[in-house]
């Protein structure tokens, strides 16, 4: 019996051009850590991360073809040069590898959730358990190695107990001392505070690599905006006698030969940017207290205007590719012959 699939829904549309965009660029970026990188022991992640990638692309290419649908260009083998010089060390590309899986988790339930169509609500679901065991791999590695970052650790309780007063939930008092944080607080805490070590050091390298003054400018000020927000986090946990989270490692080489094209050097500070902006969303809805709160809302703020700046920048140089959208009905009417 022949099985008629529905017409994709906006949602799934979405979903697929988002995913094709995301593996683009991270098959460009794990094709080069493969080119560089001497531990044995992570060669191994960076090649599934790579793996992953293709695989991805090629079941998008199928199902786009099936669809007929208009590719994205995405990224290509040309915003990519596989010969550049090391800019990064092992343990910096593995803990880039662990964070981006912790991103792609995010998207991949997302998606899962806005899909209707069985085909896709598997493709997805599998993508979530790639994507799983990548970060499970990922974190084991960086366990042996001794270069995970642990979450602060905090007494066990001994005993449940219920909130007795309005001024748990203040942030601000001039008559009494700020209570202690919880432990949901610190979660979120110190989680942002290791995002921002990534993007800081990450933006670092791009203005280090970019022969444009512009981005160079726009990416030196990324890393300002990051070690502020890691300051601020950071100030939060220690006025707790909370330690925040520190890496060792150096992180960044020093070339200056770029290894990928200020297009998609652009396109991973926006979605590291729309990434940290849903962070400090759920860290403000899961806070209670109110002063970490408005940090948050304040903190988004600033990403969003940044992440505007960018835009811009992508927006002039043709770099920003357009996601799929429903054709303007009153331009429709005013101009027939356009879009017969």
């Amino acid at each position: 019996m022949t099985v008629h699939l529905p017409q994709l829904t906006s949602s799934e549309i979405a979903c697929i051009w988002t995913a094709y965009m995301n593996d683009s660029m991270s098959k460009c970026v794990m094709g080069y850590f493969l080119n560089v990188v001497d531990d044995e022991d992570i060669r191994p992640i960076i090649q599934s991360a790579y793996n992953l990638s293709s695989a991805h692309l090629e079941k998008l290419n199928i199902l786009y073809k099936e669809e007929d649908l208009p590719l994205p260009t995405g990224f290509t083998d040309s915003d990519v040069n596989l010969h550049a010089p090391r800019l990064y060390t092992d343990p910096f590309m593995l803990s880039y590898i662990a964070h981006m899986a912790k991103v792609g988790l995010l998207a991949y339930g997302g998606f899962v959730s806005m899909c209707a169509r069985k085909d896709l609500k598997t493709y997805f679901m599998e993508g979530l358990r790639e994507i799983s065991d990548l970060f499970d791999n990922s974190t084991d590695v960086l366990l042996s190695k001794g270069l995970f970052i642990r979450a602060p650790y905090i007494p066990y309780p001994t005993k449940t107990d219920y909130v007795d007063s309005k001024k748990y939930l203040s942030g601000y008092s001039i008559f009494s001392k700020q209570r202690s944080l919880n432990a949901v607080e610190i979660a979120h805490l110190y989680m942002n505070g290791l995002t921002n070590q990534i993007g800081s050091k990450l933006s670092l390298s791009f203005a280090q690599t970019s022969a444009n003054k512009t981005i160079q400018k726009w990416m030196l000020r990324g890393r300002d905006i990051s070690q502020k927000h890691m300051k601020i986090f950071a100030d939060a946990l220690i006025s707790n006698d909370i330690q925040a989270p520190v890496s060792a490692d150096v992180s960044i080489t020093d070339s200056t030969i770029p290894p990928f094209s200020d297009k998609l050097v652009m396109y991973h500070m926006a979605l590291l940017s729309a990434a940290g902006t849903g962070n400090y969303a759920t860290s403000a809805a899961a806070s209670q207290r109110t002063d970490l709160i408005l940090n948050y809302e304040r903190l988004s703020l600033e990403v969003a205007l940044y992440a505007k700046d960018g835009a811009d920048i992508m927006i002039k140089n043709k770099w920003m590719e357009q996601p799929p959208e429903t054709l303007d009905k009153e331009k429709l009417t005013k101009n027939k012959e356009k879009y017969k």
